[in-house]
């Protein structure tokens, strides 16, 4: 399990009566008219298909045909199946996968959803190059694709993740939702996708206008377009009725393009063109389970997420200055691609480069756009654009492209020939400040703190840094970070209101609720999520209008990501800021129907469990998750705690013992065991666990109060002083350290 910080969820249901005076009004509002972009679908046949397109724009269209977006996706038939299947069988981590054709339609032998080999059709095809996956269809209206996939260059049979051993029965099963076409894929492989999910029996009914990302996918529905241009002939001029022409501007482009090209959740029922990417979607911020600290690529975020961090992008650099609009090829494959921008004597010279010309160390993407592979094959490069910074690398243990290429090298020896090279860097990029918050380093919340208040720096850097203010944050930070409510950056308003929204005081809503009426939707539902321990009579009247409005938006939101475990589990939070306990868990529950190993949900269920009474189902909750992770030690300490409650003093102890054995720096692991030792009436024990957490956290005044009431009840006064006056040390005003003092026969 990934870190996962244990929820006590009886927090959340302590509701504050909310004063209806408002703190600091938001100061961008704007009209309420103009909010809530319609989200009406737009009919199939509204789109005309690349042929008609062709009738004017032939060069476009040559261009086009052939390309990734036109392969994107396409069903499967003797001209689109690039592998053989010619009875070619597949071995992976035991599992084997037969190849072949019968009656003229391919199809796969493999094991399925229930650990039984079964004979599956494939339907369609995904993608030319560098592989090609298949697709084929389940009951309900599900599509699977395929883990084995054909590598199109090498023409062999490949595992996209062949050292990742994954059970028949877990989420990432090819056949379950990891893999699952109609939530994973589809909106970006074909044109016009409406997902049609229904929760009730997890069924789908997915629909599409087109198969493959035409024309249409970027431009929006051709109809009207053709319409007035036939009518109107050289008269014509457009309106705005098509998307991504030659008059977008280099941002929005970017904005445009990167619905498809980030990594992302969805927040609008459907994209139809209307609004901009924060009305339909929210990108993943920089995180360490995405990104390295400094903001490289690490798990598979496409580009948008690398790209906005770049001076590139903020320097109105977009997309088609590289990439060919129609073919998506690069305009060059050398560095005159660079050159089309950069001097060529200062930066296509040996004097900058220091490699012999003409080689791979003279290519400027290879020291400033280095790369990772993903889904066993497709090698995919940064769009940071970054320089290497292998003195970063010293301190966050980050990538760099030098040690990349020089393989027997290490960062030290890097780091010296940079200086000699470039000298010392004068400048200062966001990493860092942004990766000391990530790695928890002692300045950690400083650094955050800095880059968030840098208006200069990227927007999604600034944001990912108050994302990380969730692990350092306290109450006396939270007026300091009001004002980025405010802020001209709706990911960081976006991102301030999830870090505030956490504070289990309805007093910080009258902050919240002027962003009902943001711009943005993705800032609204935030804001609505924010506000969510508020029941509906305690909304100012003020806001009861637009409240509604968000609130359909927001639910909305969450029947969007509802064939996702994660999208249960976030409507289970939000039942349960609203009280209503059972809800909560039902959902929860339907998560792990979904998700059966996902035990950061089963964990926030145990523990609902156990504050609700649920005793039982805690502790098989609990069981399960150490079955699955036996060497995750906050498991066993809230293991522990149920036993303690049960007044199960030997069973608890035992979890204690096994939470010290993972977690030897959970202080309340020591004192808690500590105690149930004394309950035991076993001092030896007792005194052991006491003085081994004190010397983990000697300044730790439950741990120095229990040492000193043991001592001093065994009778060893003079032990039980010095504990004593320890605590006075750390608190010498504090009057119960002062009567233990007292008490154990001491004076000052």
């Amino acid at each position: 399990m990934k870190s996962v910080i244990i929820a006590f969820f009886l927090s959340l249901l302590v509701f504050f009566q909310f004063s209806c005076s408002e703190k600091k009004e938001y100061q961008n509002i704007p009209k309420e008219d103009s909010l809530f972009a319609s989200t009406k679908p737009i009919h199939d046949s509204l789109f005309v298909g690349d042929k008609a397109c062709k009738e004017c724009h032939k060069n476009e269209f040559k261009d086009w045909q052939g390309s990734h977006h036109d392969k994107a996706m396409q069903i499967a038939d003797e001209n689109t199946v690039l592998a053989p299947f010619k009875g070619e069988e597949f071995t992976n981590q035991g599992i084997v996968s037969k190849f072949y054709i019968k009656n003229n339609t391919f199809y796969v032998n493999t094991e399925g959803p229930d650990g039984k080999y079964h004979d599956y059709k494939v339907i369609y095809t995904f993608g030319v190059t560098p592989l090609q996956q298949y697709i084929v269809q389940f009951p309900n209206g599900h599509f699977q694709c395929l883990r084995t996939a054909w590598d199109t260059k090498k023409n062999e049979w490949f595992d996209l993740y062949p050292d990742f051993k994954v059970v028949h029965s877990e989420w990432l099963h090819w056949s379950r939702g990891a893999l699952n076409w109609n939530n994973m894929c589809a909106d970006c492989h074909s044109t016009n996708v409406r997902k049609n999910y229904d929760a009730n029996n997890h069924s789908y009914n997915t629909k599409f206008a087109l198969i493959n990302v035409n024309c249409e996918a970027c431009h929006g529905p051709g109809k009207n377009h053709i319409k007035n241009a036939k009518t109107l002939g050289d008269a014509y001029q457009s309106h705005g009725e098509l998307k991504m022409t030659a008059a977008t501007d280099s941002k929005t482009l970017v904005d445009q393009c990167a619905r498809c090209h980030m990594r992302r959740e969805q927040i609008s029922e459907r994209y139809n063109f209307e609004g901009t990417l924060l009305d339909h979607y929210f990108p993943n911020l920089i995180a360490n389970e995405t990104y390295h600290p400094d903001g490289q690529i690490l798990d598979e975020v496409y580009v948008y997420g690398s790209f906005v961090q770049s001076k590139m992008y903020h320097n109105d650099v977009t997309c088609t200055d590289c990439h060919d609009a129609h073919s998506l090829k690069l305009k060059f494959n050398d560095n005159q691609l660079c050159l089309q921008c950069h001097v060529p004597e200062k930066y296509d010279t040996s004097k900058h480069h220091f490699h012999k010309k003409n080689t791979d160390g003279a290519q400027c993407i290879n020291c400033h756009m280095t790369g990772r592979f993903y889904m066993g094959n497709d090698y995919r490069r940064d769009h940071s654009f970054r320089i290497p910074r292998p003195d970063l690398s010293i301190k966050y243990n980050t990538p760099n492209a030098c040690i990349q290429c020089h393989e027997d090298k290490d960062n030290e020896w890097a780091w010296e020939n940079f200086k000699k090279q470039y000298g010392v860097p004068d400048y200062q990029h966001f990493s860092e400040l942004l990766a000391p918050g990530l790695t928890g380093q002692e300045n950690g919340k400083e650094s955050l703190l800095t880059l968030i208040k840098d208006t200069l720096q990227p927007e999604i850097a600034r944001a990912s840094a108050m994302r990380a203010m969730r692990d350092y944050m306290n109450i006396n930070d939270v007026n300091n970070l009001l004002q980025y409510l405010n802020d001209l950056s709706p990911l960081v308003r976006a991102t301030t209101i999830d870090l505030l929204g956490e504070i289990n005081n309805t007093e910080y809503a009258s902050y919240l609720l002027p962003l009902l009426k943001d711009e943005k939707r993705s800032v609204r539902i935030n804001a609505f999520y924010g506000i969510s321990r508020l029941k509906e009579e305690q909304i100012p009247d003020n806001y009861k209008k637009v409240y509604q409005k968000v609130k359909k938006e927001f639910n909305t939101s969450l029947d969007v990501i509802s064939d996702f475990a994660g999208g249960n589990a976030k409507r289970a939070s939000y039942l349960l800021r609203q009280g209503n306990i059972q809800e909560s868990i039902k959902y929860y529950e339907k998560a792990l129907e979904i998700d059966n190993i996902n035990n950061l949900i089963r964990t926030n269920l145990a523990n609902l469990y156990y504050s609700n009474g649920e005793h039982l189902k805690a502790e098989e909750s609990f069981k399960t998750i150490i079955k699955q992770e036996p060497e995750y030690g906050p498991t066993y300490y809230s293991l522990g705690l149920l036993y303690a409650e049960l007044n199960q003093p030997e069973k608890a102890i035992i979890q204690f013992e096994k939470t010290i054995l993972y977690m030897p720096q959970n202080v309340r692991a020591y004192y808690n065991l500590c105690l149930l030792h004394d309950k035991q009436n076993d001092f030896a024990s007792a005194k052991t666990t006491v003085l081994k957490g004190i010397t983990i956290a000697p300044n730790n005044v439950d741990l120095l109060y229990t040492a000193a009431y043991l001592f001093s009840k065994n009778g060893d006064n003079q032990k039980a002083v010095f504990y004593a006056k320890e605590l006075l040390r750390i608190e010498p005003n504090n009057q119960q350290y002062i009567n233990l003092l007292q008490q154990v026969g001491a004076t000052n």
